[in-house]
């Protein structure tokens, strides 16, 4: 009689970890056209429930992925593990040090908080609690913002030029009551200051002029004397948005541009790196820390009257 071939056991320490259960907070339009969307997609998370201040935009963003409307904030949380924020910074804060104390893990947006003070809050929490906690600066999470850093570690640069320019503030449904307020060095200066902060060295000082609402520009000087720019606005007419860094030393240019790339190689990076950072319980290192970090330089970068 013939036996189907034997098959090895599987080491325990192989064998996938079962998906983790995370809780969306806003149904705005970033929770519909990424978070929802990301976490619910798997195979590394799956959405479990959706809470916002407006239960039927909660309803319409659970109802198309299978998810539950949580009646409030405390009921999602005992539905999950873990807890992915998608509301302005001034809601996020004080939700997120809540989850902290119930053990969850954090996905935040950045900023962390609507000023310095809130994002320390949120990074004291994370740290007394023990918990996981991971950033959502997308463009951190590509294969080609990855391989500039990684290039860009091994060289010496003296000085460096960037921009991060779109008109989303023009109007459409991204022309947010937060966003329109604070402008774009609260919403755009996190992921430049991120990549200056990265890959030239780290910022020791920014100082900023102009209207964060209309155009803002940073000067930033770095430990290891650099010197460098970034241009911030939302409220330019461009076809399409403009990132981009150049940097300059004594070797060649180097210069990362996003105009080729496709933002949704982001996503399955993100989800994949978070629900890995939940299962070990060891971050990568783009987490709330980091975001207090990328918040110091924007309060010190903030001009006088903002």
């Amino acid at each position: 009689m013939s036996h189907p071939p034997a098959t090895a056991a599987i080491p325990s320490g192989d064998r996938p970890h079962p998906p983790v259960r995370v809780g969306l907070v806003g149904a705005g339009p970033w929770a519909r056209t990424m978070h929802a969307r990301m976490l619910a997609a798997g195979p590394e998370t799956t959405l479990t429930g959706v809470w916002a201040r407006r239960p039927e935009a909660a309803a319409e963003v659970a109802g198309a992925y299978g998810a539950r409307t949580a009646s409030s904030f405390e009921e999602l949380l005992d539905g999950c593990e873990a807890v992915a924020f998608a509301v302005p910074p001034a809601v996020q804060a004080p939700l997120a040090v809540r989850a902290a104390k119930a053990g969850k893990a954090l996905l935040l947006e950045k900023p962390l908080g609507a000023d310095l003070d809130a994002a320390r809050t949120v990074a004291d929490a994370v740290a007394e609690h023990g918990v996981v906690s991971q950033l959502v600066l997308t463009k951190r999470y590509h294969p080609a913002t990855r391989a500039f850093l990684a290039e860009a570690a091994g060289r010496e640069f003296t000085g460096a030029r960037s921009c991060y320019l779109h008109g989303a503030f023009l109007g459409g449904e991204f022309a947010t009551s937060w966003r329109l307020e604070h402008g774009a060095l609260l919403d755009l200066g996190p992921h430049l200051l991120d990549l200056l902060d990265s890959a030239v060295a780290p910022i020791v000082s920014v100082r900023g002029t102009g209207d964060p609402r209309r155009w803002i520009e940073l000067t930033c000087e770095h430990e290891n004397g650099a010197v460098s720019q970034a241009s911030l606005s939302g409220s330019v007419r461009l076809d399409r948005a403009r990132t981009r860094v150049e940097l300059f030393g004594e070797g060649p240019e180097l210069v990362y541009d996003t105009v080729g790339i496709d933002h949704e190689e982001c996503w399955p990076v993100l989800r994949r790196e978070f629900a890995g950072a939940v299962r070990t319980g060891t971050g990568t290192g783009i987490d709330a820390a980091r975001g207090l970090r990328l918040q110091q330089l924007l309060d010190q970068a903030r001009p006088e009257g903002f």
